[in-house]
């Protein structure tokens, strides 16, 4: 099943009216995929999505579960603005093989292969959730909560924040983070023996460390204190170590 969807804005005013709310250059959509995300004024995550160019308008590409969330926010802020806000028809694929005609390279990770907006699916079946975990690549709705602070999450790893762009929503508190504060928690990769639902509590000598998330493989997506990720930690009954 399809989890992303496609939001098309238009009007004389789309460009400046998105570049003037999200965390990365719109500008650089004439050259290809822009990962961003919009925050809350508080600095935290909304969602997540790309930015691709479509003629004079531009497509957002955003999961499913927060594409009604991610509209209704932008309509909020559309005010005056000559922007149109509505689905698009197309289809969101993806996949890591051969790249069809048309398709764009995922701007966060070479290893995540490509992404193409048409009239039908032709992803490929990709185990995602063994490449996210190797790569340290946070998912909408899982790593990517509303709690989230998006340099925490490796945003800037990920080219989904422009520090160099100008206004936007949340931006004094990113920048804050990147100028003014050495991160102590963060999104980390851990090698884990054994398993534990997502949303579990990690501990380490009975001490709160962070929370499990995305396994693979014997790997696992983590946030984490950094003070206090170190040697055996455990999460229920899986044994975590910080790789």
């Amino acid at each position: 099943m399809n989890t992303r969807s496609l939001l098309r804005l238009s009007g004389t005013d789309a460009n400046d009216f998105l570049q003037g709310l999200i965390t990365n250059d719109v500008s650089k959509a004439k050259d290809g995929l822009v990962y961003a995300a919009l925050l809350t004024p508080q600095g935290k995550f909304i969602a997540d999505f790309f930015v691709a160019a479509d003629g004079d308008a531009l497509l957002i590409d955003v999961a499913t579960s927060h594409a009604p969330t991610l509209a209704q926010r932008l309509t909020m802020y559309r005010l005056r603005a000559d922007v149109l806000i509505e689905e698009s028809p197309l289809v969101v694929s993806r996949g890591t093989g051969p790249a069809p005609s048309g398709s764009h390279p995922d701007p966060r990770h070479s290893a995540l292969g490509w992404r193409l907006f048409s009239d039908t699916d032709q992803s490929d079946d990709t185990n995602w959730d063994a490449l996210r975990v190797a790569h340290v690549i946070p998912e909408t709705g899982i790593e990517l909560t509303p709690d989230t602070y998006i340099l925490e999450a490796g945003f800037e790893r990920l080219n989904g924040i422009d520090f160099r762009k100008g206004c936007y929503v949340g931006q004094e508190i990113a920048a804050r983070m990147k100028h003014k504060t050495e991160l102590k928690k963060g999104l980390a990769q851990v090698a884990i023996d054994g398993a534990a639902p997502i949303g579990t509590q990690i501990t380490a000598d009975g001490k709160p460390v962070g929370t499990l998330y995305t396994q693979s493989d014997g790997l696992a997506l983590a946030h984490l204190r950094f003070d206090r990720a170190k040697g055996a930690m455990q999460a229920d009954k899986a044994t975590l170590q910080r790789t």
